[in-house]
């Protein structure tokens, strides 16, 4: 059963499956949400959340004919780890799977990584090695603060094989988070992660993504907000490589009064069939007076044969806001700024290279780890030596 087109309906808020059935959603607040894998319809590729997707290679985590009995391997550093079942009360806090794959890793998964940061000063590492090359898993990964708590994670993904996973980021009140997400896999890898971001009254959270690896990476951040006071901050970088398919999917409820969220992701992109997605969902609700939101999207196509798809979403419910807006911008290099350098004695090859250093700078320098930066933008400066921009 199809869905039928309602009229002045941005696109990715229409086609979102209620029950067994389809019905038009006329607010991204309505969409489904279900810990039950066979209350979501198998993706066909026409529908608005996975028309991006190119659900062949996802190895069928979508339909179910994926074997998840490989096993992901959770180390982490600097802070205690819990390993739980579905049934710990604490599973689930940060928010319901809002598709088929979510739910399907949600059920699959046999046990779960639990983090509480109480202000540990050092920074918290955790690692997340694939299960391996030819194998799938399934993963549960949840990180809480306690009030009052300031915290540093590194949470970085490598190796090989295929996980669909949920990670969960539950603040408590007043609790500031930062955490720094690497997607650095093997070229043969596929990530599908749902993240799950829930923030307590006056909590303040920062992310940082970088995706570089895997053959398709596809992560869908979902932040809600449990009272007035909350701060988030997305920001991220992706650099694909030819054949390579990044994909991040977020979703901004503002369903509290008195909460900020602030969205910038940059991607570069580079060979044949590069394919970079950012959909990017802000909804305020009416309740939701006195909201300060803005998201933005910058995509840099380095050759030719490259895509950036581009989605920015608003929909607001309440004339009391502070402030909201969007931008999306998809172009190659600027000639004015080649043009300056070149007239200083710089050559094209480096004027180019340190156009895309300072095109990701603004990301990496919300990194508070240093090492971690320098490893970075070490990483990016070996993909600029692959086309040799």
């Amino acid at each position: 059963m199809t869905t039928p087109e309602v009229a002045g309906l941005a696109p990715e808020l229409a086609g979102a499956k209620e029950g067994m059935g389809q019905k038009p959603v006329l607010s991204a607040g309505e969409r489904f949400t279900s810990y039950d894998v066979e209350a979501f319809e198998v993706p066909g590729g026409r529908e608005e959340n996975w028309r991006f997707t190119p659900l062949k290679r996802l190895r069928g985590l979508h339909d179910g004919s994926a074997s998840l009995t490989g096993k992901a391997t959770v180390t982490v550093t600097g802070a205690e780890a819990e390993t739980v079942g579905r049934e710990d009360p604490r599973i689930g806090a940060g928010g319901v799977p809002a598709d088929r794959v979510a739910a399907q890793a949600w059920s699959a998964f046999e046990k779960a990584t639990v983090v509480t940061l109480d202000g540990t000063p050092d920074p918290v590492t955790i690692t997340v090695e694939g299960p391996g090359a030819g194998v799938a898993a399934a993963g549960h990964l949840q990180l809480r603060t306690t009030t009052h708590a300031e915290a540093t994670v590194l949470l970085e993904h490598r190796g090989s094989g295929t996980l669909a996973d949920n990670l969960e980021i539950v603040l408590a009140d007043a609790s500031r988070l930062t955490v720094i997400v690497t997607e650095e896999w093997a070229d043969d890898a596929v990530h599908v992660c749902a993240q799950h971001l829930s923030l307590g009254r006056d909590a303040v959270l920062k992310v940082v993504s970088v995706s570089l690896g895997g053959d398709l990476v596809r992560v869908s951040p979902t932040v809600t907000f449990r009272a007035p006071g909350g701060d988030v901050e997305l920001v991220g970088l992706g650099y694909a490589d030819a054949g390579q398919h990044l994909e991040q999917r977020l979703f901004v409820d503002h369903a509290v009064p008195q909460c900020k969220s602030n969205v910038l992701y940059k991607n570069a992109l580079q060979g044949k069939d590069a394919h970079t997605v950012w959909i990017g969902d802000v909804l305020i609700q009416a309740a939701a007076e006195n909201t300060e939101t803005y998201e933005s999207n910058r995509n840099l196509v380095l050759t030719e044969g490259a895509r950036a798809d581009s989605v920015p979403n608003l929909e607001i419910e309440t004339g009391e806001i502070v402030s909201a807006g969007h931008a999306s911008a998809t172009g190659r290099f600027d000639d004015e700024q080649l043009f300056y350098l070149q007239s200083r004695g710089i050559d094209s090859e480096a004027a180019r290279r340190l156009v895309v250093r300072a095109f990701f700078g603004e990301i990496l320098q919300r990194i508070p780890l240093p090492d971690l930066r320098e490893r970075l933008e070490a990483a990016i400066e070996a993909e600029l030596a692959v086309t040799g921009v």
